[in-house]
């Protein structure tokens, strides 16, 4: 009974964080779940369950298709940015930016303008990293939670072999969710930090 109750607490603090079955099976935003039997072939009594076979040999199965983001939702309003690289530093864009995060763009598009050189670097939704457009496409994950007026998106991929992982922090304005801040959890780097003058 104290195993079922166990198990049912997990799987209701998994549903309540929002992983997925394919966020999990690339073990991209963390360690994957251990396995665990379903509880209703434990033994009733204290003798010892019976010796597991092993399982055959079997090459991991594709991660799931990542589910398409609602309009209007914060995964939404982050996913161009992924199709779209370097958007971020688009100026056309920044009616989805609220402070801090519109204000360290502003004053990196016045330093460009300046011509006294660049502040940001040209693929921060990428963390920064080298890239394959197409291998990241294939790993990137995506996890959605709102609390209220705010909300965060965490997103995950690979990159040149390296798992990487950002967190996009938005508030709703007006109706319309915008980006605040931009952090890199693998970099530990923070949009909002960065002194562009």
């Amino acid at each position: 009974m104290l195993r079922r109750l166990a198990l049912a607490l997990a799987s209701a603090s998994m549903l309540a964080a929002g992983l997925n079955g394919g966020a999990c099976a690339q073990g991209l935003f963390g360690s994957p779940p251990p396995k665990a039997s379903s509880g209703d072939n434990a033994p009733a009594d204290d003798t010892s369950p019976p010796a597991a076979t092993p399982a055959p040999e079997s090459k991991p199965a594709e991660p799931a298709p990542a589910a398409p983001a609602l309009p209007g939702s914060p995964t939404a309003v982050v996913k161009p940015f992924y199709e779209h690289l370097g958007l971020e530093l688009d100026p056309a864009q920044r009616k989805n930016f609220i402070d801090p995060a519109k204000s360290v763009l502003d004053k990196s598009d016045a330093l460009r303008a300046s011509g006294q050189g660049e502040c940001l670097d040209p693929n921060m939704a990428l963390d920064n990293a080298d890239y394959d457009k197409l291998a990241i496409d294939k790993s990137l994950r995506t996890i959605e939670a709102i609390h209220g007026d705010e909300a965060k998106v965490v997103v995950a991929f690979v990159a040149a072999g390296n798992k990487h992982r950002l967190e996009w922090k938005l508030k709703k304005v007006g109706g319309d969710w915008k980006i605040a801040d931009l952090l890199s959890v693998t970099g530990e780097w923070a949009l909002s930090q960065y002194q562009c003058e």
